[in-house]
């Protein structure tokens, strides 16, 4: 495949990530692919890291160790939150995936999702400089360009094969607008920003860099510290801090109240009329102000 505007072609992506992620790092990923096109890139990586035993791929085995990094052109079975498909086409969209291994107890694992939405959303401000202030969070892990949708990010887990202690592997996906904006905004009826808002020109394999980065080093602060010490960044990027907000499930609202925060568990906290209550599921709806 070609190179596209902005957008390497899959072996020159490749090449470069490599590069920094792999040839020249202090702690190299295992492994680093782009394609042209392929189902999921998480799907993918949850299936390689399920495969038990020397040589169950005999190019990219479960023995290859972690961090894996797959990236895509096109996916063409792409989810985002509560299995909705992905709005891509080739070069319309940044579309990768890492897997990592994780010792975390399985009821720390939630705290990953907006943990994986905030520090992408710190990589992306820090590359974009002044406008960057424009990126927020919308908890979980949506990044948004003022309220409109920038890039959404899925979290997925799978117990690693070799055994109860042998912790797991979770598998952090990103997709990121690059164009069509505002032909996204009519057919979704809803905001929809890309990345040529941010003016940015910085290369995006250096974006992909920066983001497989940044999960890979709050991954090992949040197993050695936990959640508490990211609170604080998350209420700094937080989209929803003291909006009038509704938490729902499949249209029915659950709850209403104004948005104020994560706890040391990694849950919104909306504050009721009956007192501050945490949600760890649910669609969250702003309300016009």
């Amino acid at each position: 495949m070609p190179d596209l505007p902005g957008l390497p072609s899959p072996d020159h992506m490749a090449a470069a990530l490599r590069a920094r992620l792999m040839d020249g790092a202090r702690t190299p990923f295992g492994q680093v692919d782009w394609t042209a096109q392929t189902g999921s890139t998480n799907a993918d990586l949850l299936a390689r890291a399920r495969q038990r035993g020397p040589g169950a791929d005999a190019v990219h085995g479960s023995d290859t160790p972690k961090p894996w990094l797959l990236g895509a052109h096109l996916q063409q079975t792409g989810r985002g939150r509560a299995g909705r498909a992905w709005q891509n086409r080739p070069g319309a969209a940044l579309m990768f995936s890492c897997a990592f291994d994780t010792v975390l107890s399985p009821s720390h694992l939630p705290v990953l999702s907006p943990l994986a939405g905030l520090v992408a959303c710190e990589a992306l401000r820090a590359i974009a400089g002044a406008v960057g202030e424009r990126l927020c969070v919308k908890w979980p892990n949506d990044v948004q360009w003022g309220d409109a949708k920038l890039a959404g990010v899925l979290v997925e887990t799978t117990r690693n094969p070799a055994g109860r202690h042998a912790g797991h592997t979770v598998v952090i996906g990103m997709g990121m607008n690059l164009c069509d904006a505002e032909e996204l905004s009519r057919t979704l009826e809803r905001q929809i920003a890309d990345w040529t808002s941010t003016g940015s020109d910085v290369a995006l394999s250096d974006v992909v860099c920066e983001v497989a980065l940044a999960w890979r080093d709050a991954l090992a602060e949040v197993e050695r510290d936990g959640f508490a010490g990211f609170v604080g960044r998350f209420r700094r990027l937080d989209a929803l801090e003291g909006r009038d907000i509704q938490v729902l499930d499949k249209g029915t609202v659950l709850h209403h109240g104004l948005g104020c925060g994560v706890d040391a568990q990694g849950r919104l906290r909306i504050r009721t009329w009956e007192g501050e209550l945490p949600v760890s599921v649910g669609e969250i709806s702003v309300r016009p102000a």
